[in-house]
């Protein structure tokens, strides 16, 4: 591996580590290649979000231009040619490495674009669009990088990213009035009698708490349904890694709930302590998988 290429890469990982400690925690598990092949994947959509989220005073019309050029570039790099800066040499030589299909790489584009606006959530089908976009196709990237089947992966995989992206939502309500946006869905918010104007007052209310007992549910069920692909990955710390994240974001949703919902004054959050816990589960859920698939432990 050359210097520049290196540095892509290196650079990759300390995006990672910063922005998203989870992902950075469960992907220690991994060979060296593919560590590095989600740490790429990872800074190309931290950038994409970053260039809508710390926009700062920039027009929403050059971010626009932003993305667009970021479109245009990746679909380069996709097809084989040279990246225009050293920033993408790392991604440049994970596509090139992994079957990585375009589509999700460009709807990421698109869904962060929808911040641009005041957000607002009409229903869940929207909501579920963004979360396709902007989380769901992630797991589209990852699938080939860690080693799941072309297309046996797609449905579980989408499912398990989009529960992820629940997950954000519920716990960031309050960061997100901040920012003008409310993502959760205005009819279902209206069938418990709440609204925007009504998550504006921050309080904690019997029949708030109502709502996000059903917000928490559903994510969990998009959690069981997405837990379906760890099965799909081979045994070089692929699985742990995929079941690792599929955990400590689920206790992200257990850690609502110990706060008693109240995701206005509080983040909700997996502790180291716990996070270790977690580890310690899913490798012993490995341990049991390889006792009973003998024939898959060096799959």
């Amino acid at each position: 591996m050359n210097a520049a290429l290196h540095r892509s890469y290196r650079q990759a990982e300390h995006v990672t580590a910063a922005w998203a400690k989870s992902f950075h925690f469960a992907s220690r598990f991994l060979p060296v290649e593919k560590q590095r092949a989600i740490f790429a994947l990872y800074d190309y959509c931290r950038h994409a979000d970053n260039l809508v989220d710390a926009r700062g005073d920039r027009p929403v019309a050059l971010v626009r231009q932003d993305l667009a050029e970021l479109a245009l570039e990746v679909k380069s790099i996709h097809g084989g040619a040279a990246p225009g800066s050293e920033r993408w040499l790392a991604l440049a030589d994970t596509l090139h490495r992994h079957d990585v299909p375009l589509a999700p790489l460009l709807e990421l584009l698109d869904g962060v674009a929808m911040d641009l606006e005041r957000v607002e959530m009409p229903d869940f089908s929207r909501l579920h669009q963004y979360c396709r976009y902007v989380a769901g196709g992630v797991g589209l990237m990852l699938g080939p990088v860690l080693g799941a089947a072309p297309g046996s992966f797609r449905e579980a995989g989408m499912r398990l990213g989009i529960a992820m992206q629940l997950t954000n939502v519920l716990r960031d309500v309050g960061e997100d009035l901040d920012n003008d946006r409310v993502y959760l869905p205005a009819d279902e918010l209206a069938s418990f009698g709440l609204s925007r104007a009504t998550l504006e007052t921050r309080r904690v209310t019997p029949a708030f708490r109502h709502f996000m007992r059903s917000q928490v549910a559903r994510a969990r069920r998009y959690f069981e349904d997405g837990g379906r692909v760890v099965a799909l990955f081979p045994n070089d710390g692929s699985r742990l890694t995929v079941r690792l994240l599929q955990r400590t974001y689920g206790g992200i949703l257990d850690a609502i709930e110990r706060i008693d919902y109240d995701v206005f004054r509080a983040r909700a959050y997996v502790s180291t302590p716990r996070k270790l816990m977690v580890l310690g589960r899913a490798m012993w859920s490995e341990r049991r998988w390889s006792v009973s698939h003998p024939s898959e432990r060096s799959v």
